[in-house]
């Protein structure tokens, strides 16, 4: 990676082979976040390519890292497909979400500052407007804000980072969760502001419990209908 001077510091400057890669990799990953590519969609570096008008090896590199964090599987027989969560998967990344939030909440329920907390109320001002709207995008965008504000107050870059993660990979599933349960837009809000009222009141133990409903609803949901 090339670097340019500036003042009292140096600015690191992307390749453009690198800038393609990311923009690739974007491109195909919210193709399949929004089910354009849904699971079980094959996909093929050559179509891949005429539709990002761009070359197989920014394509390639961007596929073998949506492999690796497991949005699509590829093999020799099948060659390559969108994946679908599994049944312990969606348990998994649960439990790990609920590991990890309920630890933040604990930690920080009580001493957000007014800044936090004049952010925290948008993003719920925005949750009902989006509910009341029947939004399911903008509510699962919102969703995804709410619940990672709470780890970028706590200041944890990793935490954080793996939050992110999840929500990524969780993604369709919420949307799911959201699109096809009547009134889930407006009790999801309810249970959003809920929590975030334990936490604004300096009570952990309910903000947890909370959390822990909160997410127990949308497992129970998705595992239901496989059992």
């Amino acid at each position: 990676m090339k670097t340019r001077a500036a003042p009292n510091k140096t600015v690191p400057v992307m390749s453009e082979g690198a800038l393609l890669k990311d923009l690739a990799y974007d491109s195909i990953k919210q193709r399949i976040q929004d089910s354009t590519f849904a699971p079980g969609h094959f996909l093929s570096e050559r179509q891949l390519s005429s539709l990002l008008q761009m070359s197989k090896t920014p394509v390639k590199a961007a596929l073998e890292r949506l492999e690796a964090e497991g949005f699509i599987a590829v093999s020799p027989q099948q060659g390559i497909v969108v994946r679908d969560l599994s049944v312990h998967e969606i348990a998994d990344q649960f439990e790990l979400r609920l590991a990890v939030e309920s630890f933040v909440l604990r930690r920080i329920a009580g001493k957000l500052s007014d800044d936090q907390a004049a952010r925290l109320a948008d993003n719920l001002r925005w949750q009902r407007q989006a509910a009341r709207q029947a939004d399911v995008a903008a509510s699962v965008r919102l969703d995804t804000e709410f619940h990672t504000l709470f780890c970028e107050f706590y200041g944890n870059r990793e935490f954080l980072r793996v939050m992110l993660q999840l929500r990524e990979k969780m993604h369709r599933v919420v949307t799911r969760v959201l699109s096809h349960i009547p009134d889930r837009l407006t009790s999801s809000f309810r249970e959003h502001k809920a929590l975030a009222d334990a936490v604004l009141a300096g009570e952990p133990d309910q903000a947890a419990t909370t959390l822990e409903e909160h997410l127990n609803f949308g497992k129970q949901q998705l595992l239901a209908p496989r059992r």
